[in-house]
C-alpha cells in the first residue's frame, strides 16, 4: 500500500472543504472553481518551503478564494448572522492556524468550519 503525501492529502482536504462551501452557498460556477485551483497551486508552493505549516493549508485556501472573489464578484461567504446593517463577509478564523471556522466579525459569532457552510 502506498503511503499517501502528507502535502498532497492536506491540499486534497482543503479543495474539497473550499467546494463545498462554495457549493452550499451555490457560488461554484466554473471561473470559481478555477480560482480554487489557483489557490491549491499557490499554497502547494507555500506548503513545500514551510512543511510545518501543512495544517494551515484549508484555512489558507479559504481565505485566497475569499480575496479572489471579492476582486472579481464581490464579498463571500455573506453572514448569516446580521440581519440588519450592510451585509458583509464572514472571517476565516484561525487566520494562521488548524481548525479553520467561517465567523462573523461583528458578532464575534463562529458559523460554521470551513467546509460546512449550510
Amino acid at each position: 500500500m502506498d503511503d499517501i503525501d502528507p502535502v498532497e492529502q492536506a491540499l486534497h482536504a482543503a479543495r474539497a472543504l473550499v467546494l463545498a462551501d462554495l457549493a452550499a452557498r451555490e457560488v461554484a460556477a466554473a471561473e470559481v472553481v478555477s480560482m480554487v485551483e489557483d489557490a491549491v497551486t499557490h499554497r502547494r508552493w507555500w506548503v513545500e518551503q514551510w512543511p510545518e505549516g501543512v495544517t494551515y493549508v484549508a484555512g489558507l485556501v479559504a481565505q485566497d478564494v475569499q480575496d479572489a472573489l471579492l476582486e472579481r464578484y464581490g464579498r463571500w461567504p455573506i453572514c448569516p448572522v446580521c440581519a440588519s446593517g450592510d451585509p458583509h463577509a464572514l472571517d476565516v478564523e484561525p487566520e494562521l492556524g488548524p481548525d479553520p471556522h467561517w465567523v462573523c466579525g461583528k458578532q464575534g459569532v463562529v458559523v460554521a468550519p470551513v467546509g460546512g457552510l449550510t
